[in-house]
């Protein structure tokens, strides 16, 4: 019997990927939302991997982990707690357990910010040393590599993603979606940048049909198009009736960024279905009903 485990069901991505097939089990220490009809596994630490001992299971979509990227460059241990050692625990387990395919995420950030020519592909040159965050997610990808010969796996470099979440994200439209309704005045750092969004329920279909075929290696999943935060900024006020303030701020990344993905497309024959119009949309419906819900 062929079943898929998803690790990290409660959080801001993993709901989306199980709303969409009822038959994942989600496995954590929080249960995904109510929204969800899947099983779940209780498991309160990754060093209860024994639980699935008697569960039957070939393939894994694995989120635990964090892209919080304040938070693990404010960290002495660069973040290897929550990017690093889960991973390990995992996978040192899995390795034993004859897997089909094991998926796992990783970020963009890693290509060379200083060197890279866009779009950009699989192929370019990555610079793990920027910071702590991006450190933590290289050492992510060689510990995917160090198993690979037991785990056949897909990493996968995830562009800037967005949607409807109850959870308070460090990701830039999420948090100027919670803003919305709950300042009075929503302001980002700078609307000049240009980037790759992708909202989660087309990577959540990129990823169900990843996790079903014959790939293996590292993939980016973005949307091949690039979009101001400016452009943003106005699909949203135009939502919301609310307007969003620049503070023009200094910042450290490229002006523009997106990705290449024409391996993806060649691999799994897929196409994003929103744009960032509906996406904007349907993430501010949705979001409007988490908050006013009588």
């Amino acid at each position: 019997m062929s079943n898929t485990l998803l690790f990290g069901g409660s959080g801001f991505f993993g709901p989306v990927i199980l709303s969409k097939d009822e038959t994942i089990i989600s496995v954590g220490r929080n249960k995904p939302p109510k929204e969800c009809k899947n099983k779940h596994i209780q498991m309160d630490d990754l060093n209860q991997m024994h639980k699935l001992d008697n569960v039957e299971f070939d393939k894994v979509i694995f989120l635990i982990g964090s892209s919080n990227h304040h938070e693990i460059n404010q960290k002495n241990n660069m973040g290897i707690d929550l990017n690093v050692y889960p991973l390990n625990i995992a996978l040192s387990y899995l390795s034993k357990r004859n897997l089909k395919k094991f998926i796992c995420f990783t970020t963009i950030l890693l290509y060379n910010q200083k060197k890279f020519q866009i779009p950009v592909d699989e192929s370019q040159e990555i610079n793990p040393y920027v910071n702590k965050y991006v450190f933590s997610k290289y050492l992510s990808e060689e510990i995917v590599k160090f198993f690979s010969k037991s785990v056949p796996s897909i990493i996968v470099r995830l562009s800037n993603i967005y949607g409807y979440t109850r959870l308070r994200r460090p990701d830039l439209i999420p948090t100027i979606m919670q803003d919305i309704f709950e300042k009075d005045n929503v302001k980002i750092w700078n609307d000049k940048p240009k980037r790759d969004f992708i909202f989660t329920e087309d990577a959540a279909d990129a990823v169900l049909k990843l996790i079903n075929s014959n790939y293996e290696g590292t993939i980016n999943l973005g949307t091949g198009k690039m979009t101001s935060l400016k452009e943003i900024c106005k699909i949203i006020s135009e939502l919301t009736g609310k307007s969003i303030m620049s503070e023009n701020k200094n910042l450290t990344g490229p002006m523009e960024f997106v990705t290449d993905i024409t391996k993806l497309k060649k691999i799994i024959g897929w196409e994003p279905k929103f744009d960032i119009s509906s996406g904007l949309k349907k993430t501010y419906d949705i979001m409007n009903g988490y908050y006013n819900k009588d």
